[in-house]
């Protein structure tokens, strides 16, 4: 980890200090939980900020540093790695700014302006689904620095990833993220998925962290074993692919109404 953030901090200053900056307002969403009593859709207001801090944090460091392993120019690095880092700011600012009022960020068109809100977090989220579906071309036509089995790593998690986007994507279809039941029911401690219902959000949050669970995965077993290179390769397209195809199980089960745990 040590490595990689150092990595990240040499190859894009700018990107790695936006990550800092969203692990910094986590840290300050614990302060809010402490001390700030309102509660919005059965849990506390800063609950919501303070995952997307630590998921949007984590998977800006995640992107600085794969996209290392891909020979792209610099002027090409740059811009991708800006894109995604300043997108994704201003989505943590808006979900902050709407935490602080006391109202929802996600599916909140009760006002013009919380209206305008909600969709330009979509416009910022599109414009991080295209550079997934970049990664995903790129990972299958170019040659990447690093091991084969890491590379099949990569680009199942970039496709699982993208299929939790698309989860996502079904949230907002139906203006929100239970089945069976209006959002806001009883839910697991911290997360809120729902105990009663189907809950997509499950599949989503699992999806979208597949991009760094996959390549640890890869990189842990590589690092812990010594299997002949079949077998590693064999071992992470098994991984993945029974990783891929859980995510795909939970959300068929939320979309029936049952929940990821009851």
């Amino acid at each position: 980890m040590r490595t990689i953030i150092s990595i990240v901090r040499q190859e894009s200053p700018i990107l790695f200090w936006i990550a800092c900056l969203h692990f910094v307002f986590a840290f300050m969403c614990i302060g809010g939980l402490l001390f700030d009593e309102r509660t919005l859709m059965g849990i506390n207001v800063w609950i919501k900020p303070l995952k997307f801090a630590l998921s949007i944090g984590s998977y800006i460091l995640t992107l600085g540093y794969l996209i290392t392993l891909y020979p792209y120019s610099a002027i090409k690095k740059h811009t991708i790695r800006n894109a995604t880092s300043i997108t994704l700011l201003f989505e943590m600012v808006i979900i902050g700014f709407q935490a602080a009022r006391g109202v929802q960020s996600h599916y909140n068109t009760s006002t013009y302006f919380d209206g305008i809100l909600f969709q330009s977090m979509g416009f910022l989220i599109a414009v991080n689904v295209l550079i997934m579906i970049l990664f995903i071309i790129d990972t299958l036509r170019l040659k990447l620095t690093t091991s084969r089995g890491m590379r099949y790593a990569i680009l199942m998690g970039w496709t699982i990833m993208l299929f939790g986007s698309w989860a996502g994507g079904q949230m907002i279809a139906q203006m929100g993220h239970t089945v069976g039941m209006a959002d806001g029911g009883e839910g697991l401690p911290l997360i809120n998925w729902s105990t009663v219902a189907g809950d997509l959000r499950a599949a989503h949050f699992f999806g979208l962290h597949a991009i760094q669970i996959i390549p640890l995965f890869a990189f842990g077993l590589k690092r812990l074993s010594a299997l002949p290179s079949k077998w590693y390769l064999t071992s992470v397209l098994t991984f993945g692919l029974g990783y891929g195809s859980w995510i795909g199980f939970i959300f068929y089960q939320a979309k029936n109404g049952i929940p990821f745990i009851g």
